[in-house]
């Protein structure tokens, strides 16, 4: 210390005067293996989810099973000099990619999507549309002037409800999808969220093909003004009946 240098006062004494603990004085951080190996493990979860903060980090690696407080995990968060730069422009989240393999059975893989449209008053509206990739079966259609990823967790848990849930469903990396939502929703039911490459929208190619039939058979159905109300936008004699909160007859398209 430099008082005791230059001075001929005690260790115990300089202590007291600087307001410092003797033990904190002359303590030695002490290794801890756990620690870095939790460390390693965020480097790894935030190669892999770079979009992801240590709060996101932390509930991925409760879910493995590791417990340990938030205070930790940011700690070694920083320490690790992880961080996600603010920017304004979105990207995609980096992923890699995969092949597009049609399931051996139903609820295996589902595919989702969503559908843009306006009504005679020119107010926007958004159709989710969910396909089960073996089958070729419209799961369910919800349309509504805002969708956001609550919602789908909603219409998923409806039609989890006569189908059961599947075992992956793939999606592109719009916000709905990649948003806390649908993540919670997705680990609580053991659902692998499968994202696509950003731009890529042929890598989901089963949801993109009824898309095109939905619009051309559905929402371009005539040429004549769309009503003013989502309901509308569908008619009955194409077996199809869509509302906010869906409960629909399922199609077949090929």
């Amino acid at each position: 210390m430099v008082m005791r240098e230059a001075t001929a006062i005690s260790e115990r004494r300089a202590c007291q005067l600087v307001g410092l603990s003797r033990t904190v004085l002359h303590y030695e951080s002490k290794a801890q293996p756990e620690n870095e190996r939790l460390k390693t493990r965020l480097i790894e979860l935030s190669g892999e989810r770079r979009r992801f903060g240590y709060r996101r980090l932390h509930a991925l690696v409760r879910r493995e099973g590791i417990r340990v407080n938030h205070k930790r995990i940011y700690r070694l968060y920083s320490d690790a000099g992880l961080s996600v730069r603010c920017r304004k422009r979105r990207h995609g989240v980096a992923v890699e990619r995969q092949a597009l393999e049609r399931p051996g059975g139903p609820n295996q893989v589902w595919s989702m999507d969503f559908v843009s449209d306006a009504l005679a008053n020119a107010r926007r509206i958004k159709v989710l549309t969910i396909v089960d990739d073996f089958s070729k079966e419209a799961i369910d259609l919800a349309v509504d002037f805002g969708i956001s990823g609550q919602y789908v967790t909603r219409v998923l848990d409806q039609a989890a409800r006569f189908r059961g849930y599947p075992k992956a469903i793939r999606t592109d990396q719009g916000p709905e999808f990649t948003g806390k939502a649908l993540d919670q929703w997705a680990c609580q039911h053991g659902v692998q969220l499968k994202l696509i490459q950003a731009g890529k929208p042929t890598q989901n190619a089963f949801i993109e093909s009824f898309n095109g039939r939905f619009r051309d058979e559905c929402l371009n159905w005539s040429s004549s003004p769309r009503e003013s109300h989502p309901q509308a936008l569908t008619q009955p004699d194409m077996n199809l009946s869509i509302h906010p909160a869906p409960i629909i007859q399922p199609i077949q398209h090929e």
